[in-house]
């Protein structure tokens, strides 16, 4: 049987197929897949994979922000695309909407994961955010959930930082990029960009996409800040050091919060920024910790485990109830 998880990144849409004992995975960049037919990406799956369309028997999408239902269910059954509203924080490129259209078409067998948000089952407390994390961060946390973890917290970095934490096998809530600790390109807004909205010279998503700690650099990207970060380039070191402190910080606030569940666990670091190993070390000595790191195909790989086991019956992926078939 052949299973498929779709992670909707921040820079590409990542594909993983569990088929039997085997995985495979790929990547399209979001301006790469927006500029293909939906053929041509249901060509692209069949070619990387050696798969026939007929030959899959569940798809697990991740679309965007994901806060318009709060059930893993079929794709076909979403108003819309499972949004709110198309407006939001982040960069629009039409990758995403592509690869959605190109399944949903397709015929092929599919479900929606959701967001997490107000309409979630997550400790009340957190609801006080309207949104608390985007889908693929459940596929991360059920990806470690398959490795035999039921009390953890992951903290995705890389554009933006994302921490979620997972109690007796359940998620229990989760700190946004816009609430936050800053990643490479998005951060919170502070004082001086809600003063920029407030007088028209930005957008308030504009102010969120710039609010990175990119802004401390003379850098343009994320590649020429890790690339400028293995040279020792001072300004790139600080920026990884500050994403490293208010990631540890907002790891730190989620163990917090499992305390008041009876419950500690392990630390899970993902993302391209969590993959660096001066990063890595950083969060480690702020925690006094060991954390283990994830690479970038985990929340691909953790919606194709969820599209396998929705597909064998179960009705709860995390906490989240399922309502599949």
């Amino acid at each position: 049987m052949a299973f498929i998880g779709v992670d909707h990144g921040t820079t590409a849409m990542r594909f993983a197929l569990i088929e039997d004992e085997k995985v495979l995975t790929f990547e399209l960049g979001r301006a790469e897949a927006a500029a293909m037919s939906e053929n041509e990406i249901l060509e692209s799956i069949e070619k990387e994979f050696g798969i026939k369309i007929g030959d899959i028997d569940l798809i697990a999408l991740t679309y965007s922000m994901g806060d318009g239902f709060s059930a893993i269910k079929d794709v076909r059954k979403l108003e819309g695309r499972g949004l709110q509203s198309t407006e939001g924080a982040g960069k629009k490129t039409g990758g995403g909407t592509r690869v959605f259209d190109a399944v949903r078409n397709s015929g092929i067998p599919a479900i929606a994961i959701p967001g997490l948000h107000v309409g979630s089952k997550v400790d009340p407390r957190m609801k006080v955010f309207s949104h608390l994390t985007s889908p693929e961060k459940l596929g991360i946390a059920y990806h470690i959930r398959c490795l035999g973890y039921e009390d953890f917290v992951v903290s995705d970095i890389s554009s933006n930082t994302v921490t979620l934490a997972v109690a007796s096998g359940k998620v229990i809530g989760a700190i946004d990029a816009c609430i936050f600790a800053p990643g490479v390109h998005h951060g919170p807004l502070d004082l001086q960009a809600i003063r920029n909205v407030d007088d028209g010279r930005q957008t308030a998503n504009q102010a969120f996409i710039e609010a990175g700690t990119l802004k401390m650099t003379p850098y343009k990207d994320r590649e020429e800040l890790l690339n400028a970060a293995e040279k020792g380039e001072n300004p790139a070191l600080l920026a990884l050091d500050t994403i490293a402190l208010f990631a540890a910080m907002e790891i730190a606030s989620m163990q917090l919060l499992m305390k008041d569940y009876g419950v500690t666990g392990a630390v899970f670091l993902a993302g391209s920024v969590g993959e660096v190993e001066y990063v890595q070390k950083k969060i480690c000595t702020h925690l006094d910790q060991e954390c283990r790191s994830l690479g970038k195909w985990h929340a691909a790989i953790g919606c194709a485990e969820i599209a396998r086991d929705v597909s064998a019956g179960k009705k709860q992926i995390l906490g989240v109830d399922v309502d599949y078939p």
